[in-house]
């Protein structure tokens, strides 16, 4: 890991006062490190609320596929930040705790695939093949858009690529989770 260069925001930070509150709001109340790193600039931080609010909270698609997508971006990255903060919603969205110890082989030849539907397959794979090649393969996509719909589909794909941008982020400026000390 990288030692953190840029320190986090003050966790009582009161500026911009609008998108401080609609960023303690959208968590519940909470101010998260990541938040506390965002908010080194206006813009970013806006935007990625507004964004990430979205998805988080305003997709059609089922949550499960969401969480699993993301927890799987998170191991596939090794962003453990990522993986701390979407493996409870995973869970309260239906997942298992089996499930959630075997996404942590998503992309190993022991991941249990059998631990998962066969739709929650796919949506491993498809976590797969766009963090780790970028390309996927379009017998999966059209196995995802015959399942999933259109909407679904470019929802979960979304997902997927939205993630992986926030991996990159908390990984590149060392971003961890609450109750951890820097990497």
């Amino acid at each position: 890991m990288n030692e953190r260069l840029i320190p986090y925001q003050p966790m009582d930070l009161a500026e911009p006062a609008a998108l401080v509150s609609a960023i303690r709001q959208r968590r519940g109340g909470q101010f998260i490190n990541l938040d506390r790193m965002l908010l080194h600039s206006t813009p970013i931080a806006e935007g990625w609320n507004h964004f990430i609010g979205e998805i988080r909270n305003n997709l059609s698609l089922d949550p499960k596929l969401r969480e699993l997508a993301m927890c799987g971006v998170a191991v596939l990255n090794g962003a453990e930040y990522e993986f701390f903060h979407h493996a409870p919603p995973f869970i309260q969205a239906g997942g298992t705790e089996e499930q959630v110890q075997a996404l942590r082989l998503i992309g190993q030849t022991s991941f249990p695939a059998e631990c998962f539907s066969p739709i929650e397959q796919d949506a491993a794979a498809l976590t797969f093949q766009m963090t780790r090649n970028i390309q996927v393969d379009s017998a999966l996509m059209k196995r995802l858009q015959a399942t999933l719909g259109n909407t679904d589909t470019v929802e979960l794909v979304t997902v997927i690529a939205a993630y992986n941008m926030v991996s990159r982020f908390l990984i590149a400026l060392d971003v961890n989770p609450e109750d951890h000390p820097p990497g």
